[in-house]
């Protein structure tokens, strides 16, 4: 079991720059890839980044490529979510989440583990 906490969400300009972290807590941090997905009102949730169990891979929806950077402190079991040029389409609530294994999946449902959520607002 882990659990994961969110932190770092809030209001900012277009072009602004934000950072996500998440925390988790429980055992054997360094077993779980982990992933950031997000879900905007009215749509369905989606991938934006994940990182794999030793941070050696890390994936990326396109629309974020270049501008969002994923990573991980083992030592601190944390993640975090680094986002820069944000623009109102960033606009969503922003969860961490955490699956057994090595490899990054896209798919929600590979992911048992979920944090609650921080709000990102990227005004126009």
């Amino acid at each position: 079991q882990v659990q994961l906490v969110e932190s770092g969400g809030g209001l900012v300009q277009a072009g602004g720059s934000l950072r996500l972290s998440c925390v988790a807590s429980g055992r054997a941090f360094t077993s779980y890839s982990m992933g950031w997905f997000r879900q905007a009102p009215g749509t369905e949730r989606e991938f934006v980044a994940g990182i794999s169990w030793s941070g050696s891979s890390a994936y990326y929806l396109d629309s974020v490529k270049g501008r969002f950077t994923i990573s991980r402190d083992n030592a601190k079991k944390t993640v975090y979510l680094q986002m820069n040029i944000l623009n109102p389409e960033d606009t969503a609530v922003y969860y961490c989440a955490a699956r057994p294994g090595t490899f990054v999946k896209r798919i929600i449902n590979e992911y048992p583990f979920w944090g609650q959520g921080t709000q990102v607002t990227v005004s126009s």
